[in-house]
């Protein structure tokens, strides 16, 4: 029990509600899909509700039945009711942080900007923050603001309508009186899907470098997400056709561009890049892509490894005892792949195919 996290949650509820039913064909907003998403992340201790409730009286009784405090913002005469709503539940927040020590996990429900300041403080407070809202209402500057944020139209159990598309998979427009076009279609999809898991196993190969070179311990699958997350708070496996973290790293495994061991606790592995021993089908990989590049001409090194990463996703000079991406090409120019020289006009090294 005490290393579960606690969490408290705070729901902007005319954001959500007006958000789930302009967005989502006029559905109901339904809180089932939170309380069920934040039941896997930790015990929630606090839950509250902001709102002017005379509008939303059909409401109040799906969130009494979850255990939702209702918080009355009732409208006045000459004030906004919505920013009433939004600074009580702000000062709420901040209110509990510094009272309740045992709170490590605060959840901000809305797609409202306004919001980020307190994101900002809370974290500053070294609390974990997760945001919740509808895509297509959420504020772009809101996500990166957070360690985690879940829309609400991608969690387990949400219907979403049938013209509502996601990330990496955009909803096809098709003629109102034909609703079956879409079904023919099967091989776009499958097309799409493989280019986001080729693009989701690069990031993953870099991201598990990265933390290869800058610490000396392990890197567990947890400490893997934790740092996809930090990279991209919308990050979900999910979104990527696998149920789980583990399940997608084991199709990474199978397609060598992650390795997998026992690791510190049971069901959270060890991940590490295959073993790449052999510079010189290196030194080959990036006399390749610098030829494919160059066209004639020179290739800066600024981006070239990102280049060499997406012909081979696994790549790592770190692996072939390299410190630095600059030390390998150098390297390789030693052994005659390349030629590599610094050009004072761009302010980078230069690197030319030799044949």
């Amino acid at each position: 029990m005490d290393a579960e996290d606690r969490i408290a949650l705070f729901l902007d509820y005319e954001n959500l509600a007006l958000g789930v039913r302009d967005h989502h064909g006029g559905r109901p907003f339904d809180f089932r899909p939170i309380a069920d998403a934040l039941a896997e992340r930790g015990r929630v201790v606090v839950r509250r509700a902001y709102a002017d409730w005379s509008y939303f009286d059909e409401d109040r009784r799906m969130l009494t039945r979850s255990h939702v405090e209702l918080i009355e913002i009732p409208q006045r005469m000459g004030a906004t009711r919505k920013n009433a709503a939004d600074i009580k539940m702000a000062v709420d927040a901040v209110e509990l942080a510094f009272e309740r020590d045992y709170l490590s996990t605060f959840v901000i429900c809305t797609g409202d900007s306004d919001f980020t300041p307190l994101v900002y403080k809370l974290r500053e407070l070294n609390k974990r923050v997760i945001g919740v809202g509808v895509e297509n209402s959420t504020s772009a500057l809101l996500p990166p603001a957070c360690d985690e944020f879940l829309y609400y139209d991608r969690l387990e159990g949400v219907e979403i309508p049938a013209t509502a598309g996601r990330r990496g998979r955009p909803g096809r427009v098709s003629a109102p009186e034909a609703p079956q076009p879409p079904e023919p279609e099967p091989q776009p999809v499958a097309e799409e899907s493989a280019r986001d898991v080729d693009t989701l196993a690069v990031l993953v190969a870099q991201t598990v470098a990265g933390l290869q070179g800058g610490t000396s311990g392990a890197v567990t699958a947890s400490g893997l997400k934790r740092t996809l997350l930090r990279k991209d708070p919308t990050f979900s496996e999910s979104d990527y056709g696998f149920r789980t973290f583990g399940e997608l790293l084991r199709y990474l495994a199978e397609h060598d561009v992650v390795e997998l061991a026992e690791g510190p606790a049971k069901g959270d592995p060890e991940v590490s890049l295959p073993e790449r021993g052999d510079p010189e089908a290196a030194f080959a990989l990036l006399r390749s892509v610098v030829a494919d590049l160059a066209g004639g001409g020179a290739v800066a090194l600024s981006g070239l490894k990102d280049q060499l990463r997406r012909a081979r996703p696994d790549f790592s000079e770190k692996k072939l005892g390299y410190r630095s991406f600059l030390q390998f090409c150098k390297a390789a120019a030693t052994s005659g792949v390349v030629d590599l020289r610094w050009s004072p006009d761009t302010d980078d090294y230069l690197l030319t195919p030799r044949s």
